[in-house]
């Protein structure tokens, strides 16, 4: 298929979705909707299309809310503290090791990541206020799990609705078992998707875990933190492994198998690593501001990406670094080559569909280019601007851009410009496997990974191998077309 015929499939299909909306739908989402060309300069963002809106009512939506971005995202991975859902047991449930991270510790001993919590709000709450019903749970959970370092209370809507003041609570509370219990306004109706959550968790990092002391790890010349890196199958493990190896020392990883500790250890780094600029980028920008450490984005994910990664970050630091950087990655360039080697003949020429949340939609479109795949379509759940303007120089031809898909569009999207396979998150991944197209979840890896650095690409490519040239695909048959 030959670029200019691969565009016009894709905006012909492009109106065709919009041609079914009601009048005033279609001209809301046209505005959501686009084909993206390599450093096309006449668009502000990639496809032209505009982000961050509120999705039209009635319109389903794949996007989580603000809790979801504050307790799922930043603040639930932080190991050795209890997030409690403050609310009716529904958020708490469904947010429960919603995200796969690996962590160090025992469970309910010195690490909670796995537990749920929550207030557990009934109707006579709504009415008379959950102030106390949240001191006394706060309370029993500094006597049964005595090692926890700290609390943050994660605001589900009605706190919101009927005005609980939880920063009174919280410092009631703080002063009750000497311990940090951190307020967390993140209910889910605020904003337009879970991306304002993201920043409120960083508001409160900023205001109450930057304001107190860490322990003392002293200091060198190549202290750095990683940010934005969940751990999700052992992310931020594989990625450590080389900037270690390249000499530098890693005092912080946020948030995947992060501490307390860690988090108040952060503005001690010399440089910060952000990899998930979309839910990280505001923490950043304030560290840079108030304590004038610098911050880099990186990109993991295929070696082409980590190749360059690593000599950017090297270039930060002395000519020593550099040289380790140059080692590290001829290292490793054998062991890649050889995973090309086997995977790229049974890969080459695939078509991609993506459709993630934050960083992923180019994040790793590069890790599929290694392997001679290409990317046709891809999109955000809840980006801004600057996540579609960056996707710009990600991608190298024509490519259906959409932002806060529904099912809809992605249905008809796969059935006009037939992806060989989808990468998506999970509420996806089962109508696209009962249309009979291969899918790989992106927001879990499938409970495999990790997928960073280069021990995550051998196994990100064998799993896309799996996934694409698996013989169960011919047996399968979707029901609506059976019928």
């Amino acid at each position: 298929m030959g670029p200019e015929s691969l565009e016009s499939i894709q905006k012909s299909a492009l109106e065709d979705i919009l041609k079914k909306y009601p009048e005033k739908a279609q001209k809301d989402r046209a505005k959501h909707l686009g084909v993206g060309l390599p450093a096309d300069e006449s668009q502000k963002t990639c496809g032209g299309v505009q982000s961050n809106k509120k999705t039209v009512p009635g319109v389903m939506s794949q996007r989580g809310c603000a809790y979801a971005g504050s307790k799922g995202v930043v603040w639930g991975p932080v190991k050795d503290m209890v997030h409690i859902s403050h609310g009716p047991v529904g958020c708490s449930q469904y947010s429960r090791s919603g995200r796969r991270n690996y962590y160090i510790g025992s469970t309910g001993v010195d690490t909670f990541v796995t537990m749920n919590f929550t207030t557990d709000f009934q109707e006579r709450d709504i009415v008379f206020g959950g102030d106390k019903k949240l001191t006394k749970a706060i309370e029993e959970i500094n006597e049964l799990f005595p090692l926890v370092k700290g609390v943050s209370v994660q605001s589900e809507c009605p706190i919101g609705l009927i005005g609980d003041d939880i920063q009174a609570t919280a410092k009631k509370t703080t002063a009750l078992i000497n311990k940090p219990v951190i307020p967390v306004s993140c209910e889910g109706f605020r904003g337009v998707s879970q991306s304002l959550g993201h920043h409120i968790a960083n508001d409160a990092i900023r205001d109450h875990v930057f304001t107190s002391k860490g322990s003392d790890v002293g200091s060198t010349p190549y202290d750095v933190a990683i940010i934005g890196d969940y751990n999700i199958g052992g992310d931020a493990w594989a990625s450590r492994i080389l900037l270690e190896e390249m000499g530098l020392r890693v005092i912080a990883q946020w948030s995947g198998d992060a501490t307390l500790n860690e988090l108040r250890n952060g503005p001690k780094a010399k440089l910060n690593l952000l990899h998930c600029y979309r839910s990280m980028n505001y923490v950043s920008r304030h560290m840079e501001q108030e304590f004038n450490i610098p911050w880099i984005e990186y990109n993991f994910f295929g070696p082409s990406k980590t190749y360059e990664s690593l000599r950017k970050i090297a270039s930060q630091f002395d000519q020593g670094v550099q040289d380790n950087a140059e080692k590290v990655i001829a290292k490793y360039k054998p062991v890649m080559d050889a995973v090309l080697d086997k995977y790229k003949p049974r890969l080459e020429g695939k078509k991609v569909m993506l459709y993630v949340g934050g960083l992923r939609p180019r994040h790793v479109i590069g890790a599929y280019e290694d392997l001679g795949m290409e990317i046709i379509g891809t999109g955000y759940e809840f980006a801004h601007n600057d996540d579609y303007s960056r996707t710009t120089h990600e991608i190298q031809r024509s490519t259906v851009i959409y932002d806060d898909a529904n099912e809809y569009e992605l249905e008809a999207f796969c059935k006009r410009i037939k992806p060989d396979i989808v990468a998506a998150g999970v509420k996806e991944k089962y109508t696209f496997q009962k249309m009979g197209l291969p899918f790989r979840q992106m927001h879990s890896w499938d409970y495999s990974g990790p997928y960073h650095g280069f021990d995550g690409f051998a196994i990100f490519a064998r799993d896309m191998d799996m996934a694409i040239n698996s013989p169960v695909w011919g047996h399968n048959k979707a029901p609506w077309d059976a019928a």
